[in-house]
């Protein structure tokens, strides 16, 4: 667990011990969920309020989708982070339980959310000086999110396009098909998180049991903001995937129609010429053009004057 006392304007102060909320300024109390224990029994200490156990549940479970209720006395705010990435983008969040009181804010969270760890370096180094109020402070862990979340996407993206352009290059033959379908997926996945978290800050725009001022209000537009321009992309991003995999089919298609008709042409231009060597390689007695002297030059000269108009009569249509 971390402390922090935070005054509007001052540098916020890491404390050891708490045993009673500060007159000036408020309170931030920050847990990891695997290795913080009886955390909910801190908002009955410091403010006498009990927190619904279900919330508490729901707080509990990291993968818990992006959430917002509200209890007397306090806003529950769930919100999703994308968790670290490896080498092969795979789409993992972490959820970050919010309960915002009045003057303090308790933060149950996975140990890898890294946008806290980034605000309390913020925090360390003065660039970050102390918000005036719960829900400001919050809309700045939510900020944090959405930037790690539009720098993820990013990648993401860039992954995306290099197997794209991989899809559709005609010299190589693509077999990242796997790698290609998860990327769609998780594209799509990403618009769904985006518009859940759309809905989230809706709600407790609407919702809080606090009043709004205008400053609080224009952060959080800007933050539905940086989460719309992502589920935008995701969006398009999804539809040019199915457009490239659309058109790499339709190319390929058209190419084995190329190998087919020219293989077909070569084919009805030997089916004469098969037909005439089979009836002139039949065991008969009586075939008097055998006996010809000249019938063997013949029938090679009417072979290739054969193969040779149906080549023009070919080529002259368009097949080749």
């Amino acid at each position: 667990m971390e402390i922090f006392h935070l005054v509007r304007g001052q540098a916020p102060q890491r404390i050891d011990s708490l045993g009673a909320t500060p007159t000036e300024g408020f309170i931030w109390l920050d847990f990891v969920r695997d290795r913080d224990a009886d955390w909910e029994a801190w908002p009955r200490r410091l403010l006498g309020v009990e927190l619904d156990p279900r919330h508490v549940q729901d707080s509990r479970d990291a993968g818990h989708k992006a959430f917002f209720d509200v209890a007397p006395g306090y806003d529950l705010l769930v919100f999703e982070e994308i968790a670290p990435q490896g080498d092969q983008f795979r789409l993992e969040t972490r959820s970050a339980a919010l309960f915002l009181f009045e003057r303090l804010l308790v933060s149950v969270r996975a140990e890898d959310n890294l946008s806290f760890d980034v605000l309390k370096r913020r925090f360390a180094d003065g660039t970050t000086r102390s918000p005036g109020s719960v829900r400001v402070l919050t809309e700045i862990l939510l900020d944090e999110m959405a930037d790690r979340l539009l720098a993820v996407g990013e990648d993401f993206n860039q992954q995306l396009e290099e197997l794209q352009a991989s899809l559709l290059n005609p010299k190589s033959a693509f077999k990242d098909w796997a790698q290609l379908l998860d990327g769609r997926r998780d594209a799509y996945r990403i618009e769904w998180l985006c518009r859940n978290q759309l809905k989230v800050l809706e709600r407790w725009h609407r919702n809080s049991v606090f009043e709004w001022s205008n400053p609080e209000e224009t952060r959080l537009h800007d933050i539905g903001e940086h989460i719309g321009l992502l589920r935008d992309a995701a969006a398009d991003l999804e539809r040019h995937i199915e457009a490239a995999v659309q058109i790499y089919f339709a190319s390929t298609a058209y190419r084995t129609n190329e190998i087919v008709r020219t293989l077909t042409v070569f084919s009805a231009i030997f089916l004469p010429l098969t037909f005439l060597a089979g009836v002139y390689g039949m065991n008969f007695e009586v075939m008097p053009e055998l006996r010809l002297s000249f019938g063997y030059p013949l029938l090679l000269v009417v072979m290739i004057l054969l193969a040779i108009l149906l080549l023009r009569f070919f080529r002259r249509r368009g097949y080749f």
